[in-house]
C-alpha cells in the first residue's frame, strides 16, 4: 500500500509547486529604484480613420462664424453635455482621411494631428477671407482602447484625456488577475494603416521611455494566462482537481487490495 502511494504524495507536491508564482513573476516595477529621471515625450497623435472630432469654429463677430459650425442641438443642457450626443454631432473621419465640413466642404486630415488641424483650418479661413481673426478647436471624442485576457473587467473604455499610459489602461480594467502573465503584455496599435504588435514586461520599468507607455487611440492590450491558470482549463485542473482523483484512486486501490 506504502509504495501505491508515494506516487500519489510526489505527484501533488509538483502539482502545488506547479501552480505556485515567484516574487519575480507577480511585482510590477522591480528594477524601479535604479531608474533614472526622464523626459516625458509628449507626443501627440495623428488623426486616424472612424475618428470622430469635435470642431468649433469662431471669430470675432461670432455671428460670421454660424455658417461654418453644425447646428446646436435644441435639447436640453444635459442631452447636450452627453458624450454620446456628441459623438452624433460630430465630423467622422472617413477611411481615405477625409471630413466634410458646413461651407468649406472636404478636407484631408491625413498625417495631421488635432493640433495641426487646428492650425490647417485657421490658415484657410484667413487666407481664403472667410473669417477674420478665426479660432478653431479640435477635440477627439471617441478615443477609446480595449483590455482582453486576464484581467478584473475586461473590455473596451473610453477617455477624455489627451495622455494616458499603460498602467492607467490597466487600471481602467481592474488590474491584471494573479494569473495573468505581466512579463509578456502584448499591445496591438494600429496608425497610419500600419498595424504594430509590442510586447511590454511589467516587471520592469525601462520600457517606460518608448512609445508603449503612453497609450493611443484604439490601442488594444491582451494579457495571457500563466502555465497554472491554463492547466486548470484542462482535464487535472488545478491542486484541489488533482486531490479530489487522488482520492477517487486511492479508494478505488484500497477495495480492490482488501
Amino acid at each position: 500500500m506504502l509504495k501505491v502511494t508515494v506516487p500519489f504524495i510526489l505527484l501533488l507536491i509538483a502539482t502545488t509547486l506547479q501552480s505556485c508564482a515567484s516574487k519575480k513573476d507577480i511585482l510590477y516595477f522591480q528594477d524601479a529604484s535604479t531608474y533614472s529621471d526622464q523626459a516625458i515625450d509628449y507626443k501627440q497623435n495623428t488623426i486616424q480613420p472612424n475618428d470622430i472630432l469635435a470642431i468649433t469654429i469662431g471669430a470675432i463677430v461670432n455671428e460670421t462664424a454660424i455658417p461654418y459650425n453644425k447646428p446646436t442641438p435644441t435639447s436640453s443642457t444635459s442631452a447636450q453635455n452627453n458624450i454620446e450626443i456628441l459623438k452624433l454631432q460630430g465630423y467622422l473621419v472617413g477611411t481615405n482621411g477625409m471630413i466634410k465640413l458646413p461651407v468649406l466642404g472636404e478636407l484631408s486630415t491625413t498625417n495631421k494631428t488635432t493640433y495641426d488641424l487646428e492650425r490647417y483650418l485657421t490658415t484657410v479661413l484667413e487666407e481664403d477671407g472667410h473669417l477674420v481673426n478665426p479660432s478653431v478647436s479640435v477635440r477627439l471624442l471617441n478615443a477609446k482602447v480595449t483590455v482582453l485576457g486576464e484581467v478584473n473587467n475586461p473590455g473596451t473604455f473610453t477617455f477624455t484625456e489627451q495622455y494616458i499610459t499603460l498602467p492607467q489602461a490597466l487600471g481602467y480594467a481592474g488590474d491584471l488577475k494573479i494569473n495573468g502573465i505581466r512579463k509578456d503584455i502584448v499591445l496591438i496599435r494600429e496608425a497610419d494603416g500600419i498595424r504594430h504588435i509590442a510586447h511590454v514586461d511589467l516587471t520592469t520599468s525601462n520600457w517606460m521611455n518608448d512609445s508603449k507607455y503612453i497609450i493611443k487611440p484604439n490601442d488594444v492590450i491582451l494579457v495571457n494566462p500563466n502555465n497554472a491558470k491554463i492547466k486548470t482549463a484542462g482535464y487535472i485542473g488545478n491542486a484541489s482537481t488533482v486531490l479530489t482523483l487522488a482520492s477517487l484512486i486511492l479508494s478505488t486501490v484500497v477495495l480492490l487490495t482488501r
